[in-house]
């Protein structure tokens, strides 16, 4: 974000020129991989135009609704000399200091306040991330619209009668609008081979990390605090070598409990650095622009029928093959997404310092047997019911209804055994029982024929 502000097409040119160097994986929200897709249904998405129009439309985002509410003066934010805005803004917005993770690799715009000694610090939950730089003159916020997708903006963290969020476009779309992103303005968690200044060895590549990534290609340029037995990842440690950065000393930052010997924690909210909220992050972050991805599409296609439909005079809601092929590509990628079907596994069991954990999962929802999509496994995978619990999100809710008729579809065929086929194996006849039940008895508004018996 810093002055130039190119257009939203030449933003996502420039950016899918940034290929990485390495290797199977590359994926990275170091500053708050999927390859390009090779499908009919992918290409360039004009989010700019109707009927997205990214830049102009009006965001209904967590964030847009809190603006919303200092404005009626039905919310007032408080400041405090340490932090600002930052603790009265997480109250606000609810989102848990349990979930501060941190980073302090030279990733986002404020590069050049971050290093080892001064890590970013970043607080989610469902539908926000809120970014906290020391000594920064503002706050950043990335949220899920659910008609827009990623919305970004910054507060001012000076003391004002009326604080006001700030929603930023151009400058925020290099990053957050490209193949990194799905191709959609969007989040991304960042693993890069950071030295002893927090600047990446972009020569060795980066990693875009998500559930799917083994974690030796994660959380490099971030702290790390909680155990995971033998598994190593990139976390804690720092490039020694400038020729070979890509010997990183895994070992060294393994199993690490106290940043306290790393750099003042008490300029934060928290001591630490939760393996599980890292996790739990890069989860959802892909997540997030899989739904809206889906969103895209389907909007796109619709749009796109109806003219051709018009042309041809054929009814306005005739759906042809290629219509429906570029609402179920996406909506394909994004059910095997939420049902953990690629999931790195682990291979022994990780545990956080912090109480995230349990404080995301005592917010359910929960059946009548008291399970609930939240609830962690953290032994051989991260969900005990491998199914995404964003399944109760706004932005899932908001899919245009082709889409959203298609993932339910979708759901429902696996979940219920009426797809066995070797893409699904991964869920066994007992996993896909239990979120079929967990499902039905919490999730609204799920179509008639799920409700009836297998």
């Amino acid at each position: 974000m810093n002055g130039y502000r190119p257009t939203p097409r030449h933003t996502r040119l420039v950016a899918r020129s940034r290929v990485d160097r390495v290797v199977p994986f590359a994926v990275s929200v170091a500053s708050l991989v999927v390859l390009p897709l090779a499908t009919a249904w992918a290409a360039e998405i004009p989010f700019e135009r109707a009927p997205i129009n990214y830049l102009t439309a009006t965001p209904d985002d967590p964030v847009a609704r809190l603006q919303a509410k200092l404005k009626a003066g039905t919310e007032v934010l408080r400041h405090d000399g340490r932090t600002g805005y930052l603790r009265s803004v997480l109250s606000a917005l609810e989102i848990p200091i349990s979930s501060q993770v941190l980073v302090f690799s030279k990733t986002s715009f404020q590069r050049t306040r971050i290093a080892p000694e001064t890590p970013r610090a970043i607080y989610f939950n469902d539908d926000v991330y809120v970014g906290f730089v020391q000594g920064s003159e503002v706050l950043e916020f990335s949220a899920a619209d659910p008609a827009l997708g990623g919305t970004f903006y910054l507060l001012e963290q000076d003391r004002h009668s009326k604080p006001s969020f700030q929603r930023q476009t151009h400058d925020c779309l290099q990053c957050h609008a490209s193949a990194r992103t799905q191709d959609v303005p969007g989040h991304l968690v960042r693993s890069v081979y950071p030295d002893a200044s927090g600047q990446p060895a972009f020569n060795a590549g980066t990693f875009s990390t998500s559930h799917e990534s083994p974690l030796r290609e994660r959380w490099g340029g971030w702290y790390v605090t909680g155990t995971h037995g033998t598994q190593v990842h990139m976390g804690n440690a720092l490039v020694t070598d400038r020729e070979h950065p890509e010997k990183l000393d895994l070992r060294a930052g393994a199993n690490l409990l106290d940043l306290s010997k790393r750099f003042d924690t008490s300029a934060y909210l928290a001591p630490g650095s939760d393996i599980v909220a890292l996790m739990v992050l890069e989860h959802q972050v892909k997540l997030h622009n899989l739904i809206t991805l889906a969103n895209y599409q389907a909007r796109l296609a619709v749009e796109s029928a109806r003219e051709i439909n018009r042309a041809l005079g054929e009814p306005e809601d005739f759906m042809s093959e290629s219509t429906a092929r570029r609402i179920n590509g996406p909506v394909e990628e994004l059910v095997r997404y939420m049902l953990f079907l690629d999931e790195a596994p682990l291979s022994g069991p990780v545990r956080g310092t912090s109480t995230f954990a349990a404080d995301f999962a005592a917010r359910g929802p929960r059946d009548g047997r008291g399970r609930s999509l939240r609830d962690f496994d953290l032994n051989t995978r991260m969900f005990r019911y491998p199914c995404s619990y964003l399944i109760y999100s706004r932005a899932f809710d908001a899919l245009p209804a082709a889409a959203r008729d298609r993932a339910y579809l979708r759901l429902w065929e696996v979940l219920s055994g009426k797809d066995r086929g070797a893409a699904f194996e991964r869920r066994t006849p007992e996993e896909r029982a239990a979120i079929l039940e967990i499902l039905r008895a919490t999730k609204p508004g799920l179509p008639d024929y799920w409700k009836a018996g297998n």
